[in-house]
């Protein structure tokens, strides 16, 4: 057995002695919490802090919480998965493009030019996740599933107008869709955790990144960019779950009080909280004094047709990866965008 093996494995045999002695009636338990965000972004301090305070004023005391961010040694976005499946951690938020390959049928919503509305694609992950999704959360207990706002492209020193400008580019990237999109636009991908991005633009290892604005701010990238372009082009999407044995260790008060503060309501937040997070990063690279584009309608156009090849290699991918149905699922997505735009027009 591995290193890593026998880690994960004395682990899920602790978290399910841990679970066993807590499991008598209002037991105080301590959930952990894991994601790869550092502490100063939303994500911990306006969504998950104030989640795990809900639950354990709802429960009295009952359940508490331990929350390890980016720099812990259990933040590590490419283990979030595998650590809340294994016990390492109770519950976890992570991206779903890290590592690749794991939920071909979720990353359907990275798709380009699908919506660049974190609240759409949020609203569409969860509406489809009982009929289409939920095959990829075995042994989970899915607490919430949501996207970001459109990603823009961020350049250091070579400024981006149009397709021609994306020529040889090393562009970090957050996902498998993504990674195709820009490989079709001429860029060269390169996967990095988000934590590896501002040395590597520092160093010159990479030329720019895909990222919305709020990455931007809680990584200090606006020190080592230049030029952003707002694609308009795509999304990507999180998971926030919990392992299914450690939800059944818990009382039904318990329980009752995660359904509560979880599901569609949770979700429902994720397109105002973008919108608050992106704003400062926009705003210090304003400050800064860099140049901030929109992509052309006419060069939006041209990037549409130049990717529709890309588009349907990507659906091959997801249906070589055993998603019969990948065509459904990207209709039913484009579906409930609609479904969400029409009921939320200004």
């Amino acid at each position: 057995m591995t290193r890593k093996s026998t880690w994960l494995a004395g682990a899920a045999v602790s978290a399910v002695l841990a679970i066993a002695g807590a499991t008598g009636a209002n037991a105080q338990t301590t959930l952990k919490v894991s994601h790869y965000l550092p502490a100063v972004h939303g994500i911990h301090t306006d969504f998950i802090v104030p989640w795990t305070e809900q639950i354990t004023e709802c429960t009295g005391g009952e359940v508490e919480f331990e929350i390890f961010p980016a720099g812990s040694q259990l933040g590590n976005v490419a283990r979030q998965q595998e650590q809340v499946m294994a016990g390492v951690v109770d519950i976890a938020h992570g991206l779903h493009g890290i590592p690749r390959g794991r939920f071909p049928r979720t990353s359907l919503i990275d798709m380009p030019f699908l919506t660049d509305d974190a609240g759409a694609a949020s609203y569409a992950l969860w509406e489809l996740y009982p009929e289409y999704l939920a095959e990829e959360y075995r042994g989970l207990k899915v607490l919430a599933l949501h996207a970001h706002n459109g990603g823009l492209l961020h350049t250091g020193e070579k400024k981006v107008e149009t397709m021609e400008d994306m020529q040889g580019l090393r562009i970090r990237t957050p996902s498998p869709a993504v990674s195709q999109m820009l490989s079709f636009l001429g860029a060269d991908p390169q996967g990095l955790p988000p934590g590896e991005v501002y040395e590597s633009l520092q160093r010159g290892v990479i030329d720019g990144t895909v990222f919305p604005w709020d990455p931007v701010k809680s990584f200090g990238l606006n020190e080592v960019l230049n030029y952003h372009l707002d694609l308009g082009a795509y999304t990507v999407s999180f998971f926030y779950v919990m392992n299914q044995r450690a939800y059944d260790g818990l009382s039904e008060t318990a329980q009752a009080c995660i359904d509560q503060y979880s599901g569609a309501d949770l979700v429902a937040k994720f397109g105002d909280w973008w919108d608050q997070w992106d704003a400062p990063g926009r705003q210090d690279a304003i400050d800064a004094g860099h140049e901030i584009r929109t992509l052309s309608e006419d060069e939006r156009a041209r990037w549409e047709e130049a990717l529709q090849p890309m588009m349907a290699s990507y659906l091959q991918s997801v249906r070589d990866a055993g998603v019969d149905n990948a065509e459904e699922i990207l209709e039913a997505m484009r579906a409930k965008i609609r479904e969400y735009e029409a009921a939320n027009k200004d």
